[in-house]
């Protein structure tokens, strides 16, 4: 993918808030205060992402946010992954006896704020976390972060969709019929 697409998609475009955490991954700061992140960075860790987590059979994917929804059930059905969107559900990764429960190797995360639940409890179970983080998120919890806009529905559908394809890549399945509108909500 050329890195245009990522600029057309505005995967680099931060926040006027930056966390400690979240500094390494910055390119620079605007006039207007709002940071921009590493292309190249982002980049690199989407396809270190996609090397961790192709050796995984039961991924779990969480998206609290609307504008995630789409690309995670999209992503969890290109990939064999168990997508939860909407509120996650307190137990769902701790409590055995609750119906929904699910015991992942790995969780994936679109925000590390909206999707706190998930990660803490995660951490708890000392399940690994990969998480799209933007410039104002937290990662004490987060074993890998993706540096990238989190907020913008463009930028999400293209993360999961190069996310998805580079697994399918990397467990050598077709990737063909992948196309990146299929992420992409028509709101």
């Amino acid at each position: 993918m050329a890195f245009e697409d990522y600029l057309s998609a505005g995967a680099h475009i931060g926040m006027r808030q930056q966390t400690k955490d979240m500094h390494r991954f910055i390119y620079k700061i605007r006039d207007d205060g709002l940071a921009v992140l590493n292309v190249q960075l982002i980049d690199q860790r989407l396809t270190l992402a996609a090397k961790f987590l192709s050796r995984f059979d039961k991924i779990m994917v969480v998206s609290r946010k609307t504008i995630g929804q789409l690309p995670v059930i999209k992503f969890a059905e290109t990939i064999g992954a168990k997508a939860v969107t909407g509120r996650f559900l307190p137990g769902i990764i701790t409590n055995p006896s609750f119906k929904e429960y699910y015991e992942p190797d790995v969780v994936l995360v679109t925000d590390a704020l909206a999707d706190k639940q998930a990660i803490q409890e995660a951490a708890k179970m000392r399940i690994p976390i990969v998480a799209f983080c933007d410039t104002f998120n937290e990662t004490s919890l987060i074993d890998f972060v993706i540096p990238a806009n989190n907020r913008g529905r463009k930028s999400l559908a293209l993360l999961y969709f190069l996310l998805a394809k580079k697994i399918l890549n990397i467990r050598g399945l077709p990737e063909d019929k992948l196309k990146q509108e299929d992420f992409e909500s028509k709101e």
